[in-house]
């Protein structure tokens, strides 16, 4: 604990992003440069608690030694805050900018003042590790002649690959797409997460003797069961891809696309051709609905707003959250609250106002008598306690047409997709997931393995690395008996963290 009275001292101050008039012309990160001593005073505010609620169960997944490297910072002491950081996470470059810090929503000092910037202080200690030379490969100084192929290359595929490949074991991830990363490259816009990056840690693993496959769409193209056959172990890491869609009449309509169509398309185009290719949904002009909200909605929004949309608005099912905590949500539980995020604060500035409608629902998209989306037939809803559980009632005369020329659908994910597990009778779990206990990751078949959000449903990068971590311990102890590789869960830097 740098300054044991920092937390009464220092007001929260976090980077700041860009300004939307600016980043609005470009795909570039949103964030800005941070100021080194405003990190330093930041880890200041840190209180070095008794229980550090932010590295556990209900803050961060993969038990980050936040409070020590919040203090090593404070310290000016930032190569020992990098080897901090890398012990329990792999990436905290892609959680450092994508994650919602549910660590945060767990600082103590958020029961009584604004929490710790734990998510800034984190990206920058893995930027400053990059730009100060500090991190270089370091493969394995021995093979144990184990091999093991990682299917899908998503963040739990990649955890699990980088620390298999620690130990010794010869690893290959196999990835359907032209390039790697699964939901970091083509899931996450660039302005959230810039590709080169999630390439510039993808060196780093090659260099290491990690081996990338793509365009190699196991259970297609890639015989699944030949797989198993040339490796010791598999790992299933597919994701859930399945999204969710909105069966009402009009459905079959151009116009109206899933969500990551439209975000994927963007990004390859944007990668390929800088977009001069015109192989993307483009938004220019055009009336935008986006359907469902959290980060992927927002990410629409953000996309829209920069391919030149005229209008856009966000529709949201529920009602809109309280400012503070609500009296059935307290500390340390993750705070449901208003928030605005980077493409509302955007979409505020490029048309005056929030986009995002609450509690509406949508009945039918209207046609425009070429088979092109007009518009779409909603109608406001309410929500009703009773018997203690809320439930939804249409207002009557609120019906109401809203057009539209483009409606992207944004309501999350159902799970994997299953066309490799039906090909190697893989058990399912009652949610249609890959059926496999966490901690111990294996699957009804001998040798094979589940991972992420193909095993645990939609859930967030941070939840991946976790998993990823765990599912190399796992198959470690299935190859060799026994595993140095941490568990998932453990905490306060255990000593079986002795590889990383």
């Amino acid at each position: 604990m740098g300054k044991p009275t920092g937390f009464k001292e220092f007001d929260r101050k976090k980077v700041e992003w860009r300004l939307p008039v600016v980043r609005l012309n470009d795909y570039g990160e949103i964030y800005t440069e941070p100021d080194e001593q405003q990190l330093r005073t930041q880890g200041a505010r840190c209180m070095d608690c008794g229980v550090p609620f932010c590295q556990s169960a209900t803050g961060c997944p993969i038990d980050n030694l936040i409070p020590e490297w919040n203090d090593l910072v404070y310290n000016g002491r930032w190569k020992d805050a990098l080897d901090r950081l890398h012990k329990t996470n792999n990436f905290p470059e892609f959680t450092g900018r994508v994650c919602p810090a549910p660590c945060e929503g767990a600082c103590v000092l958020g029961i009584t003042n604004p929490p710790v910037t734990i998510k800034n202080i984190e990206n920058a200690i893995i930027d400053r590790g990059y730009a100060e030379g500090w991190i270089h490969p370091k493969p394995p100084e021995t093979r144990t002649g184990k091999s093991v192929a990682i299917i899908g290359s998503g963040p739990a595929g990649l955890a699990a690959a980088d620390q298999l490949n620690k130990v010794g074991h010869t690893v290959t991830v196999y990835e359907r797409s032209d390039r790697i990363g699964g939901l970091l490259t083509y899931g996450i816009p660039n302005m959230k997460l810039d590709k080169n990056v999630v390439q510039r840690r993808l060196d780093l693993m090659a260099a290491e003797g990690v081996k990338f496959v793509t365009k190699a769409d196991v259970g297609r193209t890639v015989d699944p069961k030949q797989l198993m056959a040339e490796n010791h172990a598999v790992l299933l890491a597919t994701g859930a891809t399945k999204p969710r869609d909105l069966p009402i009449p009009g459905r079959q309509l151009k116009g109206v696309h899933f969500a990551m169509e439209f975000l994927s398309a963007n990004t390859a185009s944007l990668l390929d051709s800088k977009h001069a290719d015109g192989k993307f949904i483009s938004a220019k002009g055009k009336r935008v609905v986006v359907i469902g909200g959290g980060d992927t909605g927002c990410d629409c929004i953000g996309t829209s707003l920069r391919h030149g949309c005229s209008e856009l608005v966000n529709f949201e099912l529920l009602d809109k959250p309280p400012e503070s905590r609500a009296p059935d949500n307290p500390w340390p539980q993750w705070p449901r609250i208003f928030r605005s995020d980077y493409g509302h604060e955007e979409a505020v500035f490029k048309f005056g106002h929030d986009p995002r409608e609450y509690c509406i629902l949508s009945k039918e998209f209207i046609d425009d008598g070429k088979g092109n989306v007009t518009g779409i037939k909603t109608v406001r809803v309410q929500w009703v306690k009773k018997d203690g559980k809320f439930t939804m009632e249409e207002v009557p005369g609120s019906e109401e047409i809203i057009g539209a020329d483009l409606v992207l659908l944004a309501m999350g994910f159902l799970g994997p997709e299953h066309y490799v597990s039906e090909i190697l009778g893989l058990e399912l779990d009652p949610r249609s997931n890959y059926k496999a206990e966490h901690g111990k990751f294996t699957t009804s078949i001998p040798g094979v393995f589940a991972a992420g959000d193909c095993r645990r449903g939609q859930s967030l990068v941070v939840w991946a690395i976790n998993e990823g971590r765990g599912a190399a311990r796992a198959i470690d102890i299935y190859l060799r008996g026994h595993s140095t590789l941490p568990a998932p869960g453990l905490t306060m830097g255990s000593a079986l963290v002795s590889t990383t």
